[in-house]
């Protein structure tokens, strides 16, 4: 049986200056057809809910957008897919990005975090899946840094950062009241931007808590993105602390998957 697609209330619309062929939407855990622990519109695949509830999910999300969400799998890297028509979902990238219309680029999260990227002309589109390890990456150059490059063609590459401006969004997380992480996550950030150690409060016991808002806004601005917006690391935003809105595994272990997406139209 079709379902009607999502109310605008059960999603996150992103208020931003994103070009008019541009469109963005993240999901929260309300309106599909799973059941507990799942419930209600997990778009995980991988997290134990029943495939049938999966694929109607995804296919209520698909109503929604009137596009094709393509599906990554995730694995907390840097990886940056370029979609085309003829790509399919569970290719392995932690980012996806396009010029074509008719697709969306697709992240699912439950506690990291969803950055959406495009430019001011509205030629290309990007969703990000920044985690904290993705977004760390090696040597500073993560997740963000390989999306941030998909829209620099290389006659760019020695021109100013400004030379293409882009826009960001940032979606839901954990947030930094609750994300609590050990010295070696503070360390594969603090050790390549001391600025970083601003995001890091300390606790007892060589804890801290991590504001990965923040050190996202931080990667943007050393790539002179400067118009950010969305997630400021407030309350609202925090995927732990709003049981009826967001999933989040770390509140819950067993959880579904709420998804970011961004296409062009």
């Amino acid at each position: 049986m079709t379902r009607p697609p999502l109310d605008p209330a059960d999603c996150l619309i992103p208020d931003w200056p994103a070009p008019a062929n541009v469109r963005a939407l993240c999901t929260t855990r309300v309106g599909g057809v799973s059941a507990a622990p799942y419930d209600s519109l997990n778009l995980g695949s991988h997290v134990g809910d029943g495939a049938a509830h999966v694929q109607r999910n995804r296919a209520i999300l698909q109503q929604t957008l009137a596009v094709r969400p393509v599906f990554l799998n995730q694995v907390h890297g840097s990886e940056i897919l370029e979609l085309a028509p003829d790509t399919f979902d569970g290719a392995q990238a932690d980012g996806a990005c396009t010029r074509a219309s008719g697709l969306a680029c697709t992240i699912m999260v439950a506690d990291c975090l969803p950055l959406l990227l495009c430019d001011t002309q509205g030629t290309q589109v990007a969703a990000v899946h920044a985690g904290w390890r993705g977004l760390a990456g090696v040597a500073g150059i993560g997740v963000v840094e390989r999306a941030v490059e998909r829209f620099r063609p290389p006659a760019l590459v020695e021109y100013e950062q400004s030379a293409i401006e882009l826009i960001a969004w940032l979606g839901p997380c954990i947030g930094p009241q609750a994300f609590e992480v050990g010295a070696d996550v503070r360390d594969a950030f603090v050790r390549v931007s001391p600025q970083a150690s601003e995001c890091f409060l300390p606790l007892p016991g060589d804890k801290w808590l991590a504001d990965l808002p923040a050190l996202a806004r931080q990667r943007l601005s050393q790539l002179g993105i400067m118009q950010v917006f969305g997630n400021d690391g407030s309350p609202p935003w925090c995927t732990v602390g709003n049981p009826l809105r967001f999933f989040s595994h770390r509140r819950d272990r067993v959880s579904g998957r709420q998804a970011a997406c961004i296409w062009r139209v």
